[in-house]
């Protein structure tokens, strides 16, 4: 590829400098006509060349500004700071390769957009990334990134999860789209395929972002549900049409799930799962971890409670989500138990009728000793309590009736 061109530096990029909005705008030379084209095919030039989350090139960019490095990197001028002379020959390996206009036309016949930072699709809470924010999105689908990021939660797990594990991520899904969340999951098998399943049943939003070329899905397993997504919601990526995953790439998808997101919910995680390195990329970038429990024996459930004895929130369903990542007044209902006939019960009567033995005859007097009152006052109690139907009268004893010896033994029962 020549040094000319769009490649040459004239394309109007000044420096990738962080502010205002305004700044923003413009900083990557977008404005209007063939400036903001020529922005773009630098962008998606880096895009093919740097790997996701590369720092080092995300201070270059914001240093020196893309136009500048991909001069560097295409007219071989001096060799960036920060990289060794093999690393350098790599990058300029692939900048030989590279041809931007292809990829974007690729893109483009497979309806995806290439979203750089300072578009107005951009979600700004990539932003907090820093120097390790994408160099631009590959997004798939009609809705506008930035408005979806705006209320969305990610639901992650393990990809060998288990029955319980898919079930949780599948009520999650559905019950976040039900309440007008925007659910973000992998894409993955196993809990994220539950996840946007759960979100697409119930007619709700859900993104995949994924750590391949958003044409390309992965796991192919999963190509039809990912193509469902792209109808229904959203498919994003940092990689350039065709480009294949690779372990590294799973890893450094998942700060962008994190960073996009209010929060991140782990269901069903082992100890060296990736899942809890979105979590914790959550808690880095000042989002919420929250965690889904499961069994104390279960390995797959073991990441999870480590993660939730740290700083992480627990949670058993998407109310309880919602509360947490929330707008205020957004609140979970309040968990109780069921009511008893008995816990409607006045004090004095509740005394009086704990003090009857479970099984056998009492007398009043008995009773009166045992519910420290006297015996006419326990006398009186009786009769209350026989015309509610806890206790019935033998002779000059009293005993409790079937329905209320039920009930003595369920009270007991909750110690």
């Amino acid at each position: 590829m020549s040094g000319d061109g769009w490649g040459g530096g004239d394309g109007g990029d000044s420096r990738d400098h962080r502010g205002s909005r305004d700044n923003r705008g413009s900083r990557d030379g977008r404005g209007s006509g063939d400036s903001g084209d020529v922005a773009r095919l630098h962008r998606a030039f880096l895009a093919r060349v740097v790997e996701p989350g590369d720092e080092v090139c995300g201070r270059w960019l914001r240093e020196l500004g893309a136009a500048e490095v991909v001069r560097r990197l295409v007219g071989g001028g001096q060799q960036l700071p920060g990289v060794t002379d093999k690393r350098w020959a790599g990058l300029r390996a692939r900048a030989e390769r590279a041809d931007p206009e292809h990829d974007l036309a690729v893109a483009r016949d497979a309806g995806t957009r290439f979203v750089c930072p300072g578009d107005a699709e951009w979600p700004a809470q990539l932003d907090d990334l820093g120097d390790a924010r994408p160099t631009g999105l590959w997004v798939r689908g009609r809705p506008s990134l930035r408005i979806w990021a705006l209320r969305s939660v990610a639901v992650v797990g393990a990809r060998a999860c288990t029955e319980y594990g898919a079930h949780m991520a599948s009520v999650l899904g559905a019950g976040l789209a039900e309440r007008g969340w925007v659910v973000v999951s992998g894409g993955a098998y196993g809990v994220d395929g539950a996840t946007h399943r759960g979100a697409l049943g119930a007619g709700g939003a859900t993104v995949a972002v994924l750590a391949c070329g958003v044409d390309r899905p992965y796991p192919r397993g999963h190509t039809q549900l990912i193509t469902r997504i792209a109808e229904q919601g959203l498919v994003v990526g940092e990689l350039p049409p065709g480009d294949h995953p690779t372990p590294s790439r799973f890893i450094l998808r998942n700060r962008v799930i994190a960073a996009l997101t209010r929060g991140t919910v782990v269901v069903e995680a082992a100890y060296r799962s990736g899942a809890l390195v979105t979590a914790r990329a959550a808690q880095r970038l000042g989002r919420y971890a929250i965690g889904v429990p499961g069994p104390a024996t279960s390995a797959l459930s073991a990441g999870v409670h480590e993660l939730l004895r740290g700083d992480a929130a627990l949670v058993t369903d998407a109310a309880e989500v919602a509360e947490l990542v929330g707008d205020m007044g957004e609140l979970a209902p309040d968990r109780r138990g069921p009511v008893l006939p008995r816990d409607l019960l006045d004090p004095a009567a509740a005394r009086v009728l704990a003090a009857l033995p479970a099984q056998g005859i009492a007398s009043p007097q008995d009773t009166a000793r045992g519910a420290g009152t006297t015996a006419d006052d326990a006398v009186a109690r009786l009769y209350e309590l026989r015309s509610l139907g806890f206790v019935e009268r033998h002779g000059d004893g009293w005993k409790l009736t079937r329905q209320a010896t039920i009930s003595v033994d369920t009270d007991r029962g909750r110690c």
